[in-house]
């Protein structure tokens, strides 16, 4: 292993989003290696698996292992998984038009902060725009870093044995001067500035190091603590006050850190179910307002009407939602290319696919960038040649005509 470097700057002397026990055994592994151990990894390789899709069109994205910047070749060896796969993976889940909803999958203790509240964001953003629901099961574990994605979710089911929570953030120096004392080794550094080499392993952390280590710990617990708050509409001082412990299945739905106690099948069913169920509102003309009886007071209520045909709201539902769907894929495209579309203006004003891809279209046609539409294409697109989408086939004609 020739890049144990790179590996202990990612570790020592840098905040983590790592539960504790998590940490102990990764210390506990690359520790001794560090020290000149060899490393090697035995048996197959981990593998974070890939998205399935159910009949119901539920997507499941895997969030399994140490979460990380980036995984480069690590990942398939140690069990790593980058937060640009999963956000790579929740986009074209989004923008897939047969995928209704995601479920996360969560088992995982946390990792690294690079990366993590951009992960989160763009997470937002997508369920924003897309309008999917966005569910996760932490089966078994959603500690630290992995909770900070799990509780962005609009549902979050722990297993009955799972484990949530871990709020807090670490950082760890690794002093190897009695080492080196003892190995005879003396270390001096003639740098630059005053911070270069603090917080160096060759050397007991200074006070002005452990102060700047620690604001900076600070800073990020502050922002974790107030992610988990919004997330879960709870006051920050609630999530402070968990001083980053661990809950299980009922004491995570007690703590308010998870909505249900249930296995991945569990929330699968559930979330099947809220997809089946019509949404569609009634329209307007037809509600009746009355006033409610005197015990009740003067508040107006809406009274029952005849409903339609329950099969006529499903099919209705079904259409709007293949509409909205097709609207967000040609939108997601769009912006690919740098131009903007809302795709819940244009479904509130009956703008048509069809024409969206037309609008888009002539608006790179004036930019003269229609070549440029041939290198975009969607995530986990098939072959061009089975289910091309209209805007980069309009585009790749206009090009060749060129």
């Amino acid at each position: 292993m020739h890049d144990l470097p790179h590996l202990a700057a990612r570790l020592y002397g840098t905040p983590l989003l790592v539960a504790r026990s998590k940490l102990d055994v990764i210390l506990g592994a690359l520790t001794p290696r560090l020290a000149g151990q060899p490393l090697s990894f035995d048996g197959e390789a981990a593998s974070i698996g890939d998205v399935v899709v159910t009949t119901d069109g539920i997507a499941i994205v895997p969030v399994i292992g140490t979460l990380v910047a980036r995984s480069g070749y690590l990942g398939a060896a140690s069990g790593l998984t980058a937060y640009s796969d999963i956000a790579e993976a929740i986009e074209a889940a989004a923008t897939d038009p047969g995928i209704r909803a995601i479920l996360l999958d969560v088992d995982s203790s946390g990792g690294e902060v690079g990366g993590l509240f951009d992960l989160v964001d763009h997470v937002q953003a997508i369920r924003a725009q897309c309008g999917k629901p966005i569910w996760a099961v932490a089966d078994e574990a959603a500690l630290s870093a992995a909770y900070a994605i799990a509780c962005t979710a609009d549902r979050l089911y722990v297993t009955q044995t799972g484990e949530v929570g871990s709020i807090g953030v670490v950082a760890v120096h690794r002093d190897e001067s009695g080492a080196d004392a003892q190995a005879g080794l003396t270390w001096s550094f003639v740098h630059a500035g005053a911070c270069k080499v603090d917080g160096n392993p060759h050397q007991p952390l200074s006070d002005s190091a452990r102060a700047t280590l620690q604001a900076d710990v600070d800073a990020l617990y502050g922002r974790f603590v107030d992610l988990v708050a919004k997330c879960r509409k709870k006051p920050p001082e609630a999530i402070r006050a968990t001083e980053a412990a661990v809950y299980r299945g009922d004491q995570a739905v007690a703590a308010g850190l998870a909505d249900k106690v249930g296995t991945l099948r569990v929330a699968l069913a559930d979330l099947g179910a809220v997809l089946a169920r019509p949404t569609i509102s009634r329209p307007i003309a037809a509600r009746k307002e009355v006033p409610m009886s005197e015990s009740q007071g003067e508040i107006p209520v809406i009274a029952a009407v005849p409903q339609p045909p329950a099969q006529a709201n499903a099919d209705l539902e079904q259409r709007l939602r293949a509409e909205y769907a097709e609207i967000s894929a040609v939108a997601a495209q769009a912006a690919r290319l740098g131009v903007t579309i809302d795709p819940a203006e244009a479904m509130a004003k009956g703008i048509r696919p069809e024409a969206l891809r037309r609008s888009v279209l002539d608006q790179l046609a004036e930019r003269s960038d229609a070549t440029d539409v041939v290198a975009a294409a969607p995530p986990f697109a098939t072959p061009k040649t089975e289910t091309e989408s209209p805007i980069v086939r309009r585009a790749r004609e206009a090009a060749s005509r060129k």
